[in-house]
């Protein structure tokens, strides 16, 4: 199907056609934020924020050519991103009684469904080779750069890229139905 018989379907509320759309785009919208942000994680969610506006969205607008807005699209969210760095809105204040009453919620459900999901990429890493593993786990676990990890484990930088991006490719492909499920119970709870 062609993007715009793809939107079309998208716009009569068909989930398999969005995930069609998904799966052709999302790594044009990723090579674009990661050639300005070089943040594999911060790319990642501006892919889905795209994903997920479009999906909000679908009823209003108009798009004639998606490579020409899915990229304008991603420029526009890693400036967003970068500008959200630079601000810092945290106010300190030595009277703790002059803060507004704090707003309690339930959480719970809210941690059972991140619990659901860590199991989910757990499992989905554990069918990653030793290294790769290993690797995802110093970097997005330990937080260790890429550098320390080569260190760590006595190999090269590029290779720690690699295993990477290599991870992040596989929890893409096996997290993609996953993804779409996500955003449609995000958009019937509201």
């Amino acid at each position: 199907m062609t993007d715009q018989e793809l939107w079309k379907a998208i716009r009569e509320d068909d989930p398999r056609a969005f995930a069609v759309l998904f799966e052709k785009h999302w790594s044009k919208i990723y090579t674009t934020a990661f050639s300005m942000l070089k943040d594999a994680e911060a790319c990642s969610g501006i892919v889905h924020d795209i994903f997920l506006n479009l999906w909000i969205k679908r009823e209003h607008l108009n798009i004639a050519s998606f490579p020409a807005y899915l990229k304008a699209a991603a420029r526009y969210h890693v400036y967003k991103y970068i500008k959200s760095l630079k601000a810092s809105p945290i106010d300190y204040t030595d009277e703790p009684l002059s803060l507004e009453k704090a707003v309690s919620q339930n959480t719970g459900d809210e941690r059972i469904r991140y619990m659901e999901l860590e199991n989910k990429v757990e499992l989905y890493l554990k069918e990653l080779p030793k290294r790769c593993q290993e690797i995802f786990i110093l970097s997005r676990k330990e937080n260790l750069s890429n550098e320390e990890i080569a260190k760590r484990l006595g190999i090269s930088k590029r290779t720690v890229e690699n295993q990477l991006t290599h991870a992040l490719h596989h929890l893409r492909i096996s997290m993609k139905d996953l993804i779409v499920v996500l955003i449609l119970l995000e958009i019937m709870g509201r």
